[in-house]
């Protein structure tokens, strides 16, 4: 078996949502900074799968061995969304489109705002979940979790981040959206940044 540090020193995000990448880029890069993170841009096209799984670490392996597959090199993605505690856990794996197949951040959010207009504040509580999958060329396989728990705001705050940022206060902040938070800030307690890390032993140590 070839161990990690001999195959990770190039990883590809199987990712083309370019703050998703920016973000992941920005962790791993502060995790392993040995290790060179590529986008799918920098990869040849491939038949990408489409998220059927109905879990997030289903969704994130799906994307992460097909990218394995295609480009012959170390592939991470990751499967992330937002779980609402008065909707049963939804709009979980559906997070990105929960108002349509196309549609964009500003309406997701605004159907989940109308979703909850008469919860009270002490009843919106929520967590993002961060699924993320390595996968080897060789067919090994890592799944990593990462949780942040929170609370949902009643109107967007916050101009940074991308997706439910702008309605989520995290439990470990100060108050501030993740919306509003830096992107150091943000990294040290994010859903998606806990998962990187915890793959941190599979980029560098071999």
């Amino acid at each position: 078996m070839v161990s990690p540090v001999q195959v990770a020193h190039r990883v590809v995000l199987a990712t083309h949502n370019e703050a998703k990448l920016a973000e992941l880029r920005r962790i791993l890069v502060a995790a392993a900074p040995d290790v060179q993170v590529l986008g799918l841009a920098d990869a040849p096209p491939y038949p990408e799968p489409a998220e059927t799984e109905p879990t997030f670490a289903g969704n994130a392996l799906l994307k992460a061995r097909a990218c394995a597959a295609a480009t012959g090199l170390p592939a991470l993605a990751d499967d992330s969304g937002l779980e609402v505690e008065v909707l049963n856990g939804m709009p979980g794996v559906r997070s990105a489109r929960w108002a349509g197949p196309k549609a964009g951040d500003a309406e997701n959010n605004a159907l989940l705002l109308r979703q909850l207009i008469d919860v009270p504040a002490a009843d919106r509580v929520a967590r993002f979940v961060c699924a993320m999958a390595a996968v080897l060329p060789d067919g090994t396989e890592h799944v990593r979790l990462g949780i942040m728990s929170g609370r949902l705001v009643e109107a967007p705050v916050g101009q940074k981040g991308f997706g439910y940022d702008p309605l989520f206060v995290p439990d470990e902040g100060d108050g501030r959206t993740m919306a509003e938070l830096s992107d150091q800030e943000k990294d040290a307690i994010s859903h998606r940044g806990r998962a990187a890390r915890d793959l941190k032993a599979w980029l560098t140590e071999g």
